[in-house]
C-alpha cells in the first residue's frame, strides 16, 4: 500500500515536471525573403507628403547609407535594378512633451511614419508592403544639458527607420512592423493639422 502511495507521487511528480517544462518544439515561421531572381535593387527617390520641405533629401542619403554598407543587395539605377524600393514620408510631427514651471519646452518627441513599397521589377507587381513604420525620438532641448537640436533628433530616426527598412527587405516579414492604421492619428496635438517647430 505504502508502496503504491509512493509510486502514485513520483507519478504525478513526473507529469508536473514535464508539464511545467513544456515541450521542447516551438513553431517559427519561415521568413518571407525576396525573391531568388531579385540581386540588384534601386530605391526611388523618397515622396514627402508632409509640409516640411527637404526631409526626403538627407533621409535617402541614409538609406543608401545603410544599404551599401550590408551589402547584401548592390544598389543600382532603376533601369538596371531587378527590384525597387519605394519610400513615402506621411507624417512628421515634433511635439512638446514636457515643460518647466514657466511652461518653456524641456522635452520633445520627434515621429515620423513612413510607408514602404517593395516593386519587383521582373514581374512587375508589389511583393511587400510595410504601412505606417514609424521612427520615434524623445529628446530634451539643445538648451539644457546633453539635449539635441531637431536636426540632430532628425538624424538619429533616419538611421533608425533605415535599420529598419534595411531589416524588413533582408530578414523578410516580421523582422519589422508599421503601426496599426487605428493608432496612427490624423492630425498633429490638439486637433492641429501640422505641428509647426
Amino acid at each position: 500500500m505504502k508502496h503504491n502511495i509512493i509510486l502514485v507521487y513520483r507519478v504525478a511528480l513526473l507529469f508536473s515536471f514535464t508539464f511545467l517544462i513544456g515541450c521542447p518544439y516551438s513553431y517559427t515561421p519561415s521568413s518571407i525573403l525576396l525573391p531568388q531572381h531579385i540581386k540588384k535593387i534601386a530605391i526611388r527617390p523618397i515622396k514627402n507628403q508632409t509640409a516640411f520641405f527637404g526631409l526626403e533629401d538627407k533621409f535617402m542619403l541614409r538609406l543608401q547609407e545603410e544599404f551599401t554598407r550590408g551589402g547584401t543587395y548592390p544598389l543600382v539605377s532603376e533601369d538596371l535594378a531587378d527590384g525597387t524600393m519605394i519610400v513615402e514620408i506621411n507624417r512628421y510631427i515634433n511635439e512638446p512633451v514636457s515643460y518647466d514651471e514657466n511652461l518653456v519646452v524641456q522635452e520633445r518627441k520627434l515621429w515620423v511614419l513612413v510607408n514602404i513599397h517593395f516593386l519587383d521589377k521582373v514581374e512587375n507587381k508589389i511583393i511587400w508592403s510595410e504601412p505606417n513604420l514609424q521612427g520615434v525620438h524623445r529628446y530634451f532641448v539643445e538648451t539644457k544639458p546633453g539635449g539635441l537640436t531637431e536636426e540632430e533628433a532628425r538624424s538619429i530616426v533616419w538611421d533608425k527607420l533605415s535599420r529598419d527598412i534595411f531589416k524588413r527587405t533582408v530578414e523578410g516579414f516580421g523582422s519589422v512592423t508599421g503601426e496599426i492604421e487605428r493608432d496612427v492619428p490624423s492630425k498633429g496635438p490638439a486637433g492641429k493639422t501640422e505641428v509647426i517647430p
